[in-house]
């Protein structure tokens, strides 16, 4: 799921806050990425959303076997891979542009937020003219994950080069745009290899979504690794 704000000096997909998918091969146009335990449905945003609570979709109290939740210095909180690294860029739209990867570098989780009124905008402008796209960027299919509580749109692509990102041959990418919590967009992109199957990327964009908390807002009480 991928594509969302312009960020400054970054490799990623998004459309103008800072993911994969630029002329150059990977900055991102504008970005939007938010999630929760609980996907619901957007609360109207306003300049100084107040933190509100939420729970997990299902009634786990703790994410997959395999993931852990990481409390990042960005504010949010995420479920992520174990042995997952992290890096961040500055983004000119909100927090920095964070990833997380895994110890070969062939998979990427990436955060952000994104500058669009909602998802679909998000979407519209990376996939317009005036966004330039990775090398050997193949759209496979944009879809509407609205349900009445969870607004958002994915967008699932092929891309033969990601500026910065090792060589893997054809990445697989899933770049999922959604209103968190706290009424605003965010963007969680997650990038693989896509000659191992398209199954992972799939599983761990999800995952990560699913536990996203945005910052500044009371989800529920898990314990976390802070970053």
């Amino acid at each position: 799921m991928v594509v969302g704000a312009a960020v400054v000096g970054v490799t990623v997909s998004l459309v103008a806050t800072l993911v994969v998918g630029r002329g150059d091969g990977d900055k991102p146009a504008a970005a939007a990425a938010s999630g929760s335990p609980k996907r619901s449905a957007p609360p109207t945003p306003s300049p100084s959303p107040s933190p509100t609570s939420a729970s997990p979709t299902e009634s786990a109290s703790a994410p997959p076997s395999g993931y852990r939740l990481r409390q990042d210095t960005e504010g949010f909180r995420i479920a992520v891979p174990d042995g997952w690294t992290r890096s961040s860029v500055a983004s000119s739209y909100g927090f920095a542009v964070v990833s997380y990867r895994s110890p070969d570098r062939e998979h990427r989780l990436q955060v952000y937020q994104v500058a669009e009124s909602t998802p679909a905008a998000s979407f519209e402008l990376y996939l317009s003219d005036q966004t330039p796209k990775p090398d050997g960027f193949q759209e496979l299919g944009l879809t509407t994950l609205d349900d009445g509580e969870f607004t958002g749109s994915r967008l699932e692509y092929l891309a033969g080069t990601i500026k910065g990102e090792p060589d893997v041959g054809t990445w697989h990418v899933v770049d999922e745009r959604f209103f968190g919590q706290d009424g605003r967009v965010y963007a969680v992109a997650s990038y693989g290899p896509d000659s191992d199957g398209r199954d992972d990327e799939l599983t761990y964009l999800t995952t990560a979504v699913d536990w996203f908390c945005p910052p500044d807002t009371v989800c529920d009480a898990h314990p976390f690794d802070t970053d």
